[in-house]
């Protein structure tokens, strides 16, 4: 008589593998497009050519290279912002790159709130989003308090944007608000990344150099910033369970 609970394990466990090997395959081939991506965007002369060859495709291609980056959450995003300047001036730059950072930032959210934390957990470690779980168990914060703590975070210079766009849709943080946080939220850091990029395109190094300082020291701020706040909530929260 032929076993059929062995059977139906090991058809099981042969799932889970495949499963597993397929997401480490995707994100091995999401990392190494990430890595063309941004081999492509920081050759200036060849990646201002390209799109202007392109004329409205070249911003449309552009803006899905901006939305992959935030999705993935692997790649860096500062490469396309500054090419977004050199390749279309500071103004149009930084639209294009908002509005697909946004594009990019709500996609996150909505396959977070249907997938859960296994969604989050493909692209950043257990450790890492830990560090959140006062935004989410907190007993002594208030819904209005977390969300209003997850928003300054995000607002911030210098914080994982792409991490926090995955962290939000771990929280109770409404999708309209959140449309508002994740189209305004990058601007302090994107505006000097951008004319930075057009300083570049000009060859006006001494404005460039400026404004990625200023980018630079801001940023340093807001990592200062950003860790005490969250060690201060983390500390206080030591006793809150996973």
């Amino acid at each position: 008589m032929i076993d059929n609970s062995n059977k139906n394990c090991n058809n099981s466990k042969a799932r889970r593998i495949v499963r597993v090997a397929l997401v480490i395959f995707a994100l091995l081939f999401c990392c190494f497009l990430g890595y063309l991506i941004v081999r492509f965007v920081s050759d200036k002369e060849f990646f201002q050519k390209w799109v202007k060859e392109r004329g409205i495709w070249g911003r449309l291609l552009y803006g899905l290279m901006v939305i992959f980056q935030v999705v993935v959450a692997l790649v860096p995003g500062e490469p396309l912002e500054i090419a977004g300047g050199y390749a279309f001036g500071a103004v149009h730059g930084t639209i294009i790159y908002l509005i697909s950072a946004t594009i990019g930032g709500m996609l996150v959210f909505l396959f977070v709130r249907k997938y859960g934390q296994p969604f989050v957990e493909m692209f950043f470690s257990g450790k890492d989003i830990n560090k959140f779980k006062f935004l989410r168990y907190s007993s002594r914060l208030t819904k209005g308090q977390k969300e209003g703590l997850l928003v300054f975070l995000f607002v911030l210079p210098g914080t994982p944007k792409d991490l926090i766009c995955y962290i939000a849709g771990l929280t109770t943080i409404s999708s309209r608000l959140w449309l508002l946080v994740c189209s305004l939220g990058r601007l302090p850091s994107l505006i000097t990344s951008t004319i930075g990029g057009q300083a570049l395109e000009s060859k006006d190094y001494t404005n460039a150099v400026v404004a990625f300082v200023i980018a630079f020291a801001i940023s340093l701020i807001g990592v200062f910033v950003y860790k005490a706040v969250r060690g201060k909530h983390s500390d206080k929260d030591k006793h809150i369970s996973n």
